[in-house]
Order: C-alpha cells, then structure tokens, then sequence
C-alpha cells in the first residue's frame, strides 16, 4: 500500500455520529495540510450538506460513479476548506442497489472508480450508509481500513459485534487487506458508569484499537452541520474540534504504521 488511504466510517446502526465524525476528521487532515476526497455514499446525504453543499446544484453524484455514468474525477466538487474535495451523494443513490444486482463486478464498483484517482489524495474518507446493502458491500471493498464511531451504549455493543462479522465476510470475499483501523466513541460523558462499563468491554473486543480521545457531548458539534461547517469552522477553540483534531493526529499515525 502506498502512502495514501481509502478509509470508511461504518456503522449499521444510526444515530452513532458517523457522518458528523468522518466530515470533522476529514477536515481535520486538510487542515493539517492533507489533500482529502470525501465520498459521500448514504442516500441521504448529510455529508454533502453539511460540508455546505447544496444538493440541487451537484450535477454528478455517487449513483453517476456507481452506474458508471460518471468517472469519479467527474463528480469530485471543491468544498470551501482549503484541501478537502467531495463525490456528493443524493437520494437517487437508493436506486443504485437495484440497478446494480445483475451487473459484473457490482461489489467492485466504488473501488474502480477511486483507484483512477487515488493517487491525487493523501485520503479518501467514505461515509456509509447505515444498513448492510450493496453500497456499503462497495464502500467496504473499495477501502484500506474502516473506523468505527460509536455510542457507549449496550446496543452500540450489539451493532459492534454484527458489523465484526461484516468485516470478516467482506475480507473473506472481497478485500483480503481490509483493516480495522480503530473504533472512535462519540458523545462521550465521563460522569456515566455506563459509559466505563461500555468502554471496557470494548477494550476487551477490540484491544488496542480505541482511539485515545473520545468524542465529547457536545451541542457545537451537532449544530455545525445545519450551516454547512465542519466543527473546526464553526466553534475552532471548543473542546469538539479540540478532541476531533487529536483523532485525526492518531489516525495519521495509524495510518503511517498500516
């Protein structure tokens, strides 16, 4: 593997801050002077806008790369942050799982389409959407390693183990290299015995892949999507974009050992 990575936030359960975690820690990395494409592949395309893109003015998206319509250089669009490029989606990416079912290579999709531009960027950060359908199959295939945001909750739990065994089938069939790059917990509140519990059950799934700073609670970060900010532009010496610049220092080291 080169120097550049394909990452993918995952999480079939929603609600889990997975989109608000891969678009501040994608401009965390462009902040940190990173040449970043974001891929937007959720249908419902929060990404997209909350990087402050409005979707009736994309011309090409995510379904165009998927059906082969578009090359992923032809949908790529400029963000407002200095580095940091996205394929947008839309909700006609729904229709990309039917469209695809009878097509050769229809898990390869997504990863064909971003090996052509893969050299250009340091990163590439996919958000999943949050169900086990083709398009996560394609993001999944397509990507060096996956990041997991979740809540510290019991259900999160749940969800950990189910997406484990994903993990194991889409290496098993499709993407032998695919690592677990870390597991990154949001809306995090110390106070809670819960949330020690959760953690150190966590620990034990998964040792040693915690990201050493969890994600605070936090209402900065839940309002800066709604006026198209990353955190870091909309509250940039709050505690959210504090603890949001550390993950994106350890990813980076992460990465440079993969």
């Amino acid at each position: 593997m080169g120097n550049n990575r394909i990452l993918c936030f995952a999480n079939q359960k929603g609600g889990v801050g997975k989109t608000t975690s891969a678009l501040n820690i994608a401009a965390c990395l462009a902040r940190a002077g990173k040449q970043v494409l974001m891929v937007d592949a959720d249908p419902q395309g929060n990404l997209t806008s909350g990087i402050g893109v409005r979707k009736k003015n994309t011309k090409k998206t995510v379904y165009d790369v998927l059906i082969g319509q578009a090359t992923a250089e032809e949908a790529t669009l400029r963000t407002e942050v200095k580095g940091l490029s996205i394929i947008p989606a839309g909700i006609d990416l729904v229709g990309a799982e039917l469209e695809l079912a009878d097509e050769p290579r229809r898990e390869f999709r997504l990863k064909d389409a971003l090996e052509t531009v893969r050299g250009q960027y340091d990163y590439i950060i996919i958000d999943c959407p949050p169900a086990l359908g083709l398009i996560t199959v394609n993001t999944l295939t397509a990507a060096d390693g996956v990041i997991i945001p979740m809540l510290c909750e019991y259900y999160s739990l749940e969800g950990l183990s189910q997406l484990s065994t994903t993990i194991r089938l889409i290496r098993k069939r499709y993407n032998p290299p695919l690592e677990l790059v870390g597991v990154l917990v949001n809306m995090y509140d110390g106070r809670l015995n819960l949330t020690v519990s959760v953690l150190e059950e966590i620990k034990k799934f998964f040792p040693g892949k915690l990201f050493r700073t969890p994600i605070p609670r936090s209402v900065r970060i839940s309002e800066a999507p709604s006026y198209g900010l990353s955190i870091l532009d909309y509250d940039r010496h709050g505690k959210g974009a504090a603890a949001y610049a550390a993950v994106a220092r350890e990813l980076m080291e992460r990465c440079d050992s993969m």
